[in-house]
C-alpha cells in the first residue's frame, strides 16, 4: 500500500507543504466522491409548451422600424 511511503514523504516537507498538500487531497477526495443520483432520484427534464399563453406579441412586431427607415 501507498500509505506509508505517502506519510513518509510528507513527513519531510515543511507545515507550511503539508497544508497545501491536505487542500489539494480535501479537493480531489470531494470531486471524484460526489454522489450520483440515485434510482429515487428523477433528473428533471424542461417541458416545451409551458409558458403557453404567458405572454403576447403585438400585430406591427415584423413591421420595419421607422428609426432604420434611412438605413433600408
Amino acid at each position: 500500500m501507498i500509505s506509508p511511503q505517502l506519510i513518509a514523504t510528507l513527513d519531510k516537507l515543511s507545515p507550511d507543504l503539508q497544508a497545501e498538500i491536505l487542500h489539494y487531497a480535501e479537493y480531489l477526495a470531494t470531486k471524484y466522491t460526489q454522489t450520483l443520483p440515485s434510482e429515487n432520484q428523477t433528473q428533471k427534464y424542461r417541458q416545451a409548451g409551458t409558458m403557453k399563453g404567458m405572454f403576447t406579441m403585438s400585430e406591427d412586431f415584423d413591421a420595419p422600424l421607422e428609426d432604420l427607415k434611412d438605413y433600408m
